[in-house]
């Protein structure tokens, strides 16, 4: 293979856009040892970038879901993504995790995207499941609503449970915190990272092989974890969605986006 013909490998970037102090461990995990000591919760969306495209990894939340709902938000994913020099209007590929509140926000500001999900997921928010109170409170009727749309627009591809986003960006279903939740296979210049959306809020989930509290099954959910494992080259290579060791194991994109947005191709920073 020639230099011309080299794999792309991408730069991401995780985008921190909202952060809830107020989270205790009980909140956090099923059955912790210690469920009354805190554990901030921050909220990312991420951007891969490479081979002359960007590709958008979820969408943010909404400000006013996140008041709604208890959190701070502090800055808007799109700004950030701007920052980050990324056009949204130049976006045409926007890859959907899952269809939680805090991950679809803003989608009207990547006017010429199509969106990527898994066909489980769509199934699953329009769906029996729906009818149960403790399976739908994550999600946002206003959200879902727009996904139909997009759905009858020819704006949404519903896609299997593994699917190609382009050479070295995958997806790939695990389920577990939603009926459709699914990870995203990266290559960078320091091999393949998984960006595990919400199939990990926190690293210790996969360190320790414990569920996360918000599951639709429990069992999907530590077994996702050997999924993660197969496709991630190492656990050094796996991101986790809702952590704020992230903001510290990785650097800043830029001094201008310093708690804003980090690199997460590069190697994380075990010494701190």
């Amino acid at each position: 293979m020639t230099a011309s013909q080299a794999a792309p490998t991408y730069d991401v970037f995780a985008i921190k856009y909202a952060t809830n102090p107020n989270r205790t461990r009980g909140h956090n995990f099923i059955k912790d040892a210690d469920p009354l000591a805190p554990l901030t919760m921050d909220f990312f969306s991420w951007v891969i970038i490479g081979d002359g495209k960007a590709f958008v990894v979820d969408t943010g939340m909404a400000p006013e879901k996140a008041a709604r709902h208890g959190h701070q938000f502090i800055a808007s994913p799109v700004e950030t993504l701007k920052k980050l020099g990324v056009d949204p209007a130049s976006v045409d590929t926007v890859i959907m995790t899952h269809l939680h509140y805090d991950h679809t926000g803003h989608t009207e500001h990547f006017p010429n995207a199509k969106f990527l999900l898994q066909a489980e997921e769509m199934a699953h928010v329009t769906g029996p499941y729906m009818e149960t109170p403790f399976f739908r409170h994550a999600y946002e009727v206003d959200e879902l609503q727009k996904f139909v749309g997009y759905l009858h627009g020819g704006r949404l591809k519903l896609h299997g449970r593994d699917h190609t986003v382009a050479d070295g960006i995958s997806v790939h279903w695990v389920g577990g915190h939603t009926a459709g939740q699914e990870v995203v296979r990266v290559r960078t210049k320091r091999g393949w990272v998984v960006l595990a959306s919400d199939a990990l809020h926190y690293e210790e989930e996969l360190t320790r092989g414990v569920p996360f509290a918000i599951v639709f099954s429990i069992a999907d959910m530590i077994k996702s974890h050997e999924r993660i494992r197969e496709l991630a080259d190492s656990d050094d290579h796996v991101v986790a969605a809702h952590d704020p060791k992230v903001l510290d194991l990785y650097p800043a994109a830029s001094p201008e986006l310093a708690g804003l947005a980090v690199k997460v191709d590069e190697a994380p920073n075990r010494r701190m």
